[in-house]
């Protein structure tokens, strides 16, 4: 069997208050899926489950390593998922708000790649 891509969308994704990358990189998601319809997992390449579907999700992100995956890829609602996380994206100087639990001024951004493939006979 070999994959095949049907789609590639991009996101973007911020964290304006709490300075937490995980919610950067879930909105990115997010954002890349906002507006698809994939009939063609169906009419196309004839898959019977939307969770048949392999969904690879590559994010760049500030402080990466503080990225729980879990909650990121609880984002996509079907599929085969999996998730690489690099560091990327941007730090912005934003305005720390109490009120808000904000540890500091920073303002993180997000942008995520979300591949859907299928796999094929050759």
């Amino acid at each position: 069997m070999v994959r095949k891509r049907l789609i590639i969308e991009m996101g973007m994704g911020i964290d304006q208050h709490g300075q937490e990358p995980t919610v950067a990189a879930a909105r990115a998601v997010r954002n890349a899926i906002a507006h698809n319809a994939l009939p063609g997992v169906w009419e196309v390449a004839g898959l019977d489950d939307p969770n048949e579907m392999i969904v690879e999700v590559q994010i760049a992100v500030p402080y990466p390593e503080q990225v729980r995956a879990e909650e990121v890829l609880a984002v996509l609602p079907f599929g085969q998922k999996s998730l690489t996380v690099e560091l990327g994206g941007m730090v912005v100087q934003g305005r720390a708000i109490p009120a808000l639990n904000d540890k500091n001024d920073e303002m993180l951004i997000a942008i995520a790649a979300v591949t859907v493939m299928v796999e094929k006979k050759s």
